[in-house]
């Protein structure tokens, strides 16, 4: 952890000055595509907490693999890995549905406490690591000036992932809708002649644009999809 100066003026009007320990880069863990999801912000002061809710990628997902990490990139794999973890027993549920906890908190100590829980049935478990541990300052500046000289391509990347992502998810709940077995029913009720017809068709543009890094292209198709499923 690194060391902040605040001034503090007192009552009295004398200034003295207080050395807070803070954290010198951000903390957080691996989201899907691979995204750095901060929820412990560079130079918070210690003691500190912080929290984000997640959830599961896939149906039935019983478990979820936490990746705690520690930078200022917003990609994983240009951040330092501090700890690795699994969160099991999950009951089988459908994609989106558990409510997965991620809660971070650091001691006077500078140990980081993480614990992951599932809300719904209160499974959790936790892992305790010093972020500190093998960091020296000129690391701690190194990575620091790294996100600077990469943040505008750092973002960009991001914002594919995240096209991707959500492309993915309305492409899941599209062809999970199309394979339901009430499905046929609901075509002859409520859908106009070709309708299911245009619906794959559009399907099959976005995975082909999925496999492409045109992220508005992406994007549109994206749209696309979820028009002709409203």
């Amino acid at each position: 952890l690194g060391a902040a100066v605040q001034a503090d003026i007192l009552v009295t009007g004398n200034r003295e000055m207080l050395l807070l320990d803070v954290t010198p880069l951000s903390l957080g863990i691996e989201t899907m595509g691979g995204v750095t999801s901060k929820i412990i912000m560079r130079n918070s002061t210690i003691p500190a907490t912080g929290s984000e809710m997640f959830t599961t990628a896939v149906d039935n997902q019983t478990a979820v693999d936490i990746h705690v990490v520690q930078g200022e990139r917003e990609l994983v794999q240009d951040n330092r890995s501090l700890a690795r973890f699994k969160l099991r027993g999950i009951p089988p549920m459908p994609a989106g549905l558990p409510r997965v906890q991620v809660q971070f908190q650091i001691d006077a100590n500078g140990i980081l406490s993480v614990t992951a829980r599932e809300l719904r049935t209160d499974v959790e478990q936790t892992i305790e690591v010093k972020p500190s541990y093998g960091l020296t300052d000129d690391e701690v500046e190194r990575m620091l000036l790294d996100s600077f000289e990469h943040a505008e391509a750092d973002f960009e990347a991001r914002l594919l992932i995240e096209a991707k992502n959500e492309a993915e998810a309305v492409m899941h709940a599209t062809e999970k809708s199309l394979r339901a077995p009430d499905f046929a029913e609901i075509e002859r009720a409520e859908l106009a002649p070709g309708e299911r017809q245009k619906i794959e068709s559009v399907l099959a543009g976005l995975k082909m644009v999925l496999n492409g890094n045109d992220r508005e292209t992406i994007q549109k198709w994206t749209r696309a999809l979820n028009d002709t499923t409203v």
